[in-house]
């Protein structure tokens, strides 16, 4: 970032006296909130450090890093005592202090917008090195970053920065709030439905390539016709003949090509009704692949125009959660999970997933369905008796998208999973519940 900007930013933040909380809100950004109609986004990332203001949608993850534990601790619900440039360089340094029982506690936060060494890293009042977002090691670099360590400043700027003036600082910020927002969701969505388009690519050639099941369920009905008419011919049939002549209940004349392997007239009539059996196995199971291919079509198109809807690079993020080692553990396919501000929501991707949802959800989890209609099934995994209502509506919304096409205004009913009762299958009836309205498009 332009030392010029940062120079009237470090100046426009001097108007501030607390800071009502801070926190990660993605690996790299830092948000501040200074009061309700200020929510500074501080991004970290070398080489591309930004600074907005906008309120970000819900967080995917809660970090718990020893970094996030002193920035809450030391920062929220604290007085700003100074926000300054730090040495004439691309650092802002915001201090504050923590009015404790016996003392006041000062602790700085020193941002460095220094390109491939930005940092974001708290101080004591003494410049001692208490946490960072990003810890260097003396054999990296000249300028270790070490927590207990005295932090070094970086060398001055080999040259004389030039002016670039701001006629006003704050919608400069909002704006590039909104245009970095409008960038980042145009390229996720695109990424993102590429790579949802080649599934369901997939999934659709898979589907084509599948055997029709009324053919074999027509083979099966044949086989099983052609062992009642050996039975009913067995002086007719020569097991070791290659044909056999018989009389149909119809009284027509009939040649049936003989199965190999046979040593009598009646083994030959079982050895076509096992033909018949097979068959008939293979539609079922034909039946049921094709039926859960054609929900992961449905729900792949469902996630595809998910995509498409979301408002913010962080709605979109919201559906690709990152991998971790509990989710190479899973090993069901119609359960998707998800993250919304560290609290995992699942959701049933067919019938088969709903079921398995209701059979493993705790008393306390929170269930969600659409009102009176068929829908995705959503399970909150919580132990907690209250839920923030953005928690709440982000799960509702995913009912929705997961659930229906079509653009409206959808009701979603949620309540504990002790208030539902199994019917059959995933069809239930629940009580004592609550009501969301969530509009979709």
């Amino acid at each position: 970032m332009r030392y010029s900007y940062l120079k009237q930013i470090a100046a426009y933040l001097q108007r501030f006296k607390r800071i009502v909380a801070a926190y990660r809100y993605s690996d790299t950004g830092i948000r501040i909130v200074f009061d309700s109609d200020n929510s500074w986004n501080f991004d970290m990332a070398r080489g591309n450090s930004a600074i907005t203001i906008g309120e970000g949608a819900n967080r995917i993850k809660m970090y718990q890093a020893p970094f996030d534990v002193l920035l809450a601790k030391r920062f929220n619900r604290a007085s700003i005592t100074a926000i300054t440039l730090h040495n004439d360089d691309k650092i802002i340094r915001i201090a504050v202090s923590m009015s404790g029982a016996y003392k006041s506690e000062t602790t700085i936060l020193q941002l460095e917008f220094t390109g491939k060494h930005t940092n974001a890293i708290i101080l004591s009042s003494d410049e001692t090195v208490l946490e960072a977002l990003r810890h260097i090691d003396a054999n990296v670099s000249s300028r270790s970053v070490r927590v207990g360590q005295k932090l070094l400043n970086p060398p001055k700027l080999p040259f004389v920065p030039k002016e670039y003036p701001l006629s006003d600082v704050r919608a400069f910020l909002v704006e590039e709030f909104r245009r970095q927002g409008a960038e980042k969701l145009e390229k996720l969505k695109r990424e993102k439905t590429s790579l949802l388009l080649k599934r369901l690519a997939q999934l659709e050639k898979h589907l084509a390539a599948l055997e029709d099941e009324s053919v074999l369920m027509q083979e099966s009905l044949e086989a099983q016709h052609a062992g009642h008419l050996i039975l009913a011919n067995l002086d007719a049939v020569n097991p070791y003949a290659a044909t056999a002549q018989v009389q149909d209940f119809d009284g027509t004349s009939k040649v049936l090509e003989i199965p190999a392997g046979c040593v009598s007239a009646a083994g030959c009539a079982e050895a076509f009704f096992r033909r018949s059996k097979k068959a008939k196995q293979k539609a079922v199971g034909l039946h049921r692949e094709k039926h859960n291919l054609q929900e992961k079509i449905r729900h792949q198109r469902l996630f595809i125009q998910a995509v498409e809807d979301a408002r913010t690079p962080e709605e979109i993020q919201l559906l690709f959660p990152a991998k971790t080692p509990l989710s190479k553990l899973r090993t069901s396919d119609s359960v998707a999970e998800f993250w919304i501000e560290g609290v995992k929501v699942s959701l049933g991707k067919s019938e088969k997933g709903n079921i398995e949802l209701l059979r493993n959800a705790k008393a306390r989890d929170i269930w969600m369905h659409l009102k009176d209609r068929p829908s995705a099934h959503v399970v909150i995994t919580t132990d907690k008796q209250q839920l923030p209502e953005r928690l709440l509506e982000a799960a509702a919304r995913l009912c929705v998208d997961f659930s229906v096409f079509e653009k409206g205004r959808y009701l979603v009913d949620y309540t504990p999973r002790r208030e539902v009762k199994i019917v059959e299958g995933a069809n239930v009836l629940y009580t004592d519940y609550k009501t969301l309205s969530i509009e979709k498009g």
